[in-house]
C-alpha cells in the first residue's frame, strides 16, 4: 500500500462589502487557500471541488481541472498559496471539497478541505 503524500491545506475567507449587495441577496467572499508539500516528493494538484452551502442549505458544487487556471507542482518543504472567491444569497454559509492530486509516480490521491464558514463579520457573535 502506497502512503499518500503528505500535504497540509488551510483556509483564510474574508468578506467583500465593496462587491456585495444584500439588498439583492448578493454576498461576495474572497478565500485564501495555502497548499504544504509536508511530503519528500513532488505532488500536483489536479482538480478541485467545492460544495458550496448557503444559510438556507442550498447547495452548489463547483469542479474542475486545477485551482485559477493553474494546476501546480508543488516541490517538498514548499507551497502554493492563491486567492479565490464565491458569491451567495446569504450573509453565511459555508464551503468544504477536496483537491485531487498526484505524486512524483503518478500515484493519484485526494486531499479534503474540511469545512469552513463564509460570514459576514458583522454577524458573528
Amino acid at each position: 500500500m502506497i502512503n499518500s503524500p503528505r500535504v497540509c491545506v488551510q483556509v483564510q475567507s474574508v468578506y467583500i462589502e465593496s462587491q456585495s449587495s444584500p439588498e439583492e441577496e448578493r454576498y461576495v467572499f474572497a478565500y485564501t487557500i495555502t497548499i504544504r508539500n509536508l511530503g519528500r516528493t513532488p505532488v500536483q494538484l489536479l482538480k478541485r471541488y467545492w460544495l458550496i452551502t448557503n444559510g438556507n442549505g442550498r447547495e452548489t458544487e463547483v469542479q474542475g481541472e486545477g485551482v485559477i487556471g493553474v494546476q501546480p507542482h508543488i516541490e517538498p518543504g514548499e507551497e502554493y498559496q492563491y486567492t479565490s472567491g464565491a458569491v451567495i444569497e446569504t450573509p453565511m454559509g459555508t464551503m468544504q471539497g477536496h483537491y485531487e492530486m498526484v505524486d512524483v509516480s503518478g500515484n493519484a490521491f485526494s486531499i479534503d478541505i474540511p469545512v469552513f464558514r463564509l460570514a459576514v463579520q458583522t454577524l458573528i457573535h
